[in-house]
């Protein structure tokens, strides 16, 4: 199979690990992976640009992730933040490892010099080792683009702060008003992103945040009609447990866009072309129509095992829904 997969940072990668894990015991392969990430959420922090989904996806798939933490590497040291504390640089609420400032350097050091994201990603990619997965990860959009959160102040004014300092600092706790991707309208889909998407076997849709991370995605021109378009079935897996997020803030961004926080709700965002929905056990009797199919499941990922079937699941249910 070739399949394809739109993903955010944490519940994404940890999915996607499962998947591969599962893929490795089947008997059909090989099989590959088309991994498009979310760069929505990327910053520039310390004259360095920082991407914060895709490095979790790629410490994660390559092995090197704080596990209890989700992201960032395993390992860590902050010697280098706390120096820059002491100069009083700013700011200090986004934290950056040792080993995680190599990967900001390397990066930006290579995009000085001229190559683009997907072949930054890439050269990533292979210290990695996800090629030797069968992995390939590719950046939306080569585009630079940052997310900002609208919020409104005491006095009832609006202004806009980066989604990480929402995110981070603020736990989500200001109220958004909305969500604003600033470079979207100047970008295009990355080298290879549409083609995934369109010769795909499979598409998944990881449980990653339906607004900010898979719908930054689909806001990228040309890759929602390629969703639309593509012959091959999509099956996504709610982001929601007993109607609320297993960790993060999907519920404080689908309530700024006005998007009830359910497993059905969520499914209404993908609604032009998603055709199977696997949804946890505990949501099952909220779930209202006939499309999409719907699978009921356990869907804590307690353990890469737990991942991994879950991922069995997603595949099952595509296969059963080819065209």
């Amino acid at each position: 199979m070739r399949i394809t997969a739109l993903a955010g940072g944490v519940g994404g990668a940890r999915f996607l690990r499962g998947l591969l894990h599962h893929l490795s015991g089947r008997s059909d392969g090989p099989h590959t992976l088309t991994v498009i990430g979310n760069t929505g959420d990327d910053i520039s922090l310390f004259g360095l640009r920082v991407c914060p989904d895709l490095d979790t996806l790629l410490y994660t798939l390559g092995g090197g992730v704080h596990e209890a933490q989700g992201w960032g590497r395993a390992d860590e040291t902050f010697a280098v933040q706390g120096e820059l504390a002491a100069y009083g640089a700013q700011p200090q609420w986004f934290g950056l490892g040792d080993r995680d400032f190599g990967t900001h350097i390397a990066r930006s050091q290579w995009l000085g010099q001229g190559m683009t994201l997907s072949a930054v990603v890439e050269r990533l990619a292979q210290r990695w080792k996800l090629p030797e997965q069968g992995v390939t990860l590719l950046p939306m959009t080569d585009t630079p683009v940052e997310t900002h959160v609208v919020i409104e102040d005491e006095d009832g004014s609006e202004r806009a702060i980066h989604f990480q300092q929402w995110w981070v600092q603020h736990q989500a706790a200001l109220p958004a008003k909305r969500f604003v991707v600033a470079g979207l309208n100047q970008a295009a889909a990355a080298p290879g992103v549409l083609d995934a998407i369109r010769t795909a076997d499979l598409i998944l849709l990881p449980p990653s945040n339906p607004v900010v991370s898979i719908g930054i995605i689909l806001s990228v021109p040309g890759v929602r009609d390629a969703m639309r378009g593509t012959t091959a079935p999509v099956v996504g897996v709610s982001p929601l447990v007993g109607g609320a997020p297993v960790r993060g803030h999907a519920d404080a961004c689908l309530s700024a866009i006005g998007v009830p926080v359910t497993p059905d709700g969520v499914a209404g965002l993908y609604a032009d072309f998603l055709d199977g929905w696997l949804v946890d056990k505990a949501d099952e009797a909220s779930m209202t129509g006939t499309e999409p199919a719907i699978r009921a499941i356990p869907l804590l990922m307690t353990d890469i095992e737990a991942a991994a079937e879950m991922a069995s699941e997603a595949i099952e249910l595509g296969l059963s829904l080819r065209r």
